[in-house]
């Protein structure tokens, strides 16, 4: 099977190996921000604002990977296990350093992150998901100081998009995480597998989902998200389905590509205001309840959320949100098409 996609082309740069050593390292690692790419600055109020936590990252030898470490990034001066949100990369990008702006993000806000490489190369779908879910159940078994398993969200990129939804089952469903809160965030999600149509209509009541798709992505059939966010038992009022397009501001393309987000390449307000913004306000409603986050993260097309930052009169395009997506394109655009025979969920297509 093919397995390459835009993001190896872009990410296999950065890909280094890690230390080699069995015992956990601890490391202070603070992440200071340059100006972002483009003339708009990230937010200085309200959701998607940068956290004042001090980020520390612990890293653990992975379980399946050889050579490969599992980094967790977590908030220094805060005490107690804290929410946690367990994140899934796309093809290639097996090193945080690949999107460290949103797992710093995160664990300045006061949470969790834990990052878990699998191989792009030589190996299995099947063998991934184990290396996934055996990082993340290892993380938790030795980090319950910092890892709070009662509130939790699965995120994740491409091929993590498309398998947040069988982890996340496993977390929710297998192992009772979340009972304080849950929520799914799937980005340009590639084929999911593990998870029939009975599982997705098993999550917990108190699940939330964002789905996020690009409308410059060329890789992965917007069809492959449409399914499974029809497909689950969450209701409309605790899901959103998220398009994002690119917008020219002062010169400056905001592309909205596969690749968005990602520190690496074209660090600019669209990480800042079309992502972290959703999942900071994501966070706030699943684990403490709150309606104003819940109007900007699952809104329903309200205009917290779906209104984006303007630079000398000009707006971004505003996102654009449903309950009924409906693809735009053929399948003929994307290099993963939802129709191929890989996909086992190939008659879902629209």
């Amino acid at each position: 099977m093919r397995i390459f996609t835009l993001s190896i082309l872009l990410l296999l740069t950065i890909l280094t190996s890690c230390q080699n050593d069995d015992e956990p390292t601890t490391t202070a690692d603070p992440y200071i921000d340059d100006d972002l790419a483009g003339p708009i600055s990230r937010p200085q109020s309200g959701y998607g604002t940068d956290g004042t936590h001090t980020v520390a990252r612990v890293s653990f030898a992975s379980p399946l990977y050889a050579d490969k470490k599992v980094d967790i990034f977590y908030p220094q001066d805060m005490t107690g296990p804290r929410p946690t949100i367990f994140y899934s990369h796309p093809y290639g990008g097996e090193e945080s350093e690949y999107n460290i702006g949103l797992f710093e993000f995160i664990a300045k806000k006061g949470y969790t992150v834990v990052f878990a490489p699998y191989p792009t190369f030589g190996a299995s779908i099947d063998e991934r998901y184990s290396t996934l879910w055996e990082s993340f159940s290892e993380a938790v078994s030795k980090y319950p100081a910092i890892i709070d398993t009662k509130q939790v969200g699965f995120m994740g990129h491409s091929f993590g998009g498309g398998a947040s939804f069988a982890l996340a089952h496993r977390g929710f469903v297998d192992r009772g995480w979340g009972e304080n809160g849950r929520f799914i965030f799937a980005m340009a999600q590639w084929y999911s597998f593990q998870i029939t149509d009975q599982e997705l209509m098993e999550f917990p009541a108190n699940t939330k989902l964002i789905s996020q798709i690009y409308d410059d992505d060329d890789t992965n059939d917007h069809r492959l998200a449409i399914d499974l966010f029809e497909h689950n038992n969450i209701p409309d009022a605790e899901k959103d389905f998220i398009l994002i397009r690119k917008s020219v501001i002062g010169g400056y393309t905001y592309i909205a590509d596969h690749v968005l987000p990602n520190s690496r390449s074209a660090y600019d307000a669209y990480d800042y205001y079309g992502v972290y913004r959703l999942l900071d306000a994501l966070i706030d409603y699943s684990f403490h309840n709150n309606a104003a986050a819940k109007n900007v993260a699952l809104g329903n097309g309200s205009t917290e959320q779906v209104t984006m930052p303007s630079y000398q009169g000009v707006g971004m395009s505003p996102l654009e949100v449903t309950d009924n997506p409906v693809p735009q394109y053929p399948q003929g655009k994307y290099e993963f098409a939802c129709g191929a025979s890989t996909n086992e969920r190939g008659q879902y297509c629209q």
